[in-house]
């Protein structure tokens, strides 16, 4: 009796009979989910590719500027120019050595003409003349500062009223300089014990 039938509605039925629906919807669905991935991917993947572009630009700019870099700064241009530097360094080192030395020499020469004026100064106008006729006293101030400057003391007086009032203790071995302002305060006794430390 089946054979007997119309071949497309034996077809129809059996199609039925299957129910394919559910797996057709099943099919449907994994398709769309294959299609959302593919899509998830391929912008992935874009993403991916423009990174990896930029990555590239800022590689070749830095290739870029190392080789620069490189290119202009040469081992041996630095080494040439630390030696210039070291021996301009080495002379302005010596320069001022040397004047400090001079300062120094020109400090003495200053000191020893400024006794010298000092000595002329006692003498007075008349010379040796008028030395030779001081007094006592004089002979003995005048003594004791010729030992004074022996020593690198200069000792000043007061214009107004005479006393000594100020000394200058140079100590050559050290290359020290003290100005000491003289105070009727203090005892000979202070400043003879402040001068020998001094020295």
């Amino acid at each position: 009796m089946l054979l007997s039938e119309d071949p497309a509605t034996l077809i129809h039925h059996t199609i039925n009979n299957f129910n394919i629906q559910p797996d057709k919807l099943a099919v449907s669905r994994i398709g769309e989910s294959l299609s959302t991935l593919q899509q998830a991917r391929d912008l992935r993947m874009r993403e991916v590719e423009s990174s990896l572009k930029k990555l590239s630009r800022q590689l070749n700019t830095l290739s870029s500027q190392h080789a620069e870099l490189t290119a202009s700064h040469s081992s041996s241009g630095h080494a040439s120019k630390i030696a210039t530097l070291d021996t301009r360094k080495f002379r302005t080192a010596k320069a001022a050595s040397d004047a400090e030395m001079e300062a120094e020499r020109l400090a003495q020469q200053a000191a020893d003409l400024a006794a010298r004026l000092q000595e002329l100064d006692l003498q007075g106008v008349q010379g040796d003349e008028a030395a030779r006729r001081r007094d006592v006293v004089d002979d003995e101030i005048l003594l004791r500062l010729k030992v004074y400057r022996s020593l690198g003391i200069d000792i000043e007086r007061d214009e107004k009223d005479g006393e000594w009032t100020r000394a200058v203790v140079r100590n050559d071995r050290k290359g020290d300089v003290h100005v000491v302002n003289m105070d009727k305060k203090f005892s000979r006794y202070f400043y003879a014990n402040y001068f020998w430390q001094t020295l």
